[in-house]
């Protein structure tokens, strides 16, 4: 059992929270209000990013003392929004937010994964046609590893976890969704997830 505190109470936070929550962690949910933020991430020993990547690292950095020494697994991605409320343009091209927050926060130790996907396959990666890949880029292999056993408590088999190495490779993982408002223009809101075919 582990303390985690989820940012952002939205589809993808909420999804989070109570399927970790199902797995036996100690779950603290938490808007984007900076006292109640606070709170949640002092006393946490895993943060997860669920906040709306655009504003994600404003505050996130503002957390810096709350993030000390802690695990932060970004699941965000920062775009733009296109006419239609879909991801249009990277905000950070030729980096990605996980390397600012990185950046941002030098004694937090920042875990990138869960962003190739629609939030439903997060926590239900099995319910795929296909197997799906939750990639990993982060700098700390301690904290790798932990995310990874976070993952499998979500129903990612180890096989299907790819850790592509340090947090600069974040920004191959933030671009993938450009392909998101494509895919859902074509498909709908099918759930779907970036998958490496070997």
């Amino acid at each position: 059992m582990t303390t985690i505190a989820v940012l952002g109470n939205g589809r993808v936070g909420g999804n989070l929270a109570a399927a970790l929550a199902r797995a036996g962690h100690e779950v603290t949910v938490a808007d984007r209000t900076p006292g109640v933020a606070a709170g949640a991430a002092r006393t946490a020993r895993i943060v997860i990013n669920a906040t709306p990547g655009a504003g994600s690292l404003g505050r996130l950095a503002a957390l810096r003392e709350e993030l000390r020494n802690k695990i932060l697994v970004d699941v965000s991605n920062a775009t733009t929004d296109g006419p239609d409320g879909l991801p249009a343009d990277l905000i950070y091209p030729g980096s990605s937010l996980a390397e600012q927050l990185q950046d941002a926060l030098p004694e937090t130790r920042v875990v990138k994964t869960l962003n190739t996907m629609l939030f439903p396959v997060m926590t239900s990666p099995a319910t795929l046609p296909q197997i799906p890949t939750a990639f990993l880029s982060g700098e700390d292999p301690q904290a790798k590893q932990t995310v990874r056993e976070l993952l499998t408590d979500l129903g990612w088999q180890k096989e299907w976890i790819t850790d592509l190495g340090g947090i600069r490779t974040a920004r191959a993982t933030e671009a993938a969704i450009l392909f998101v408002p494509h895919v859902i223009r074509s498909a709908g809101f099918t759930p779907f997830a970036i998958s490496i075919a070997r």
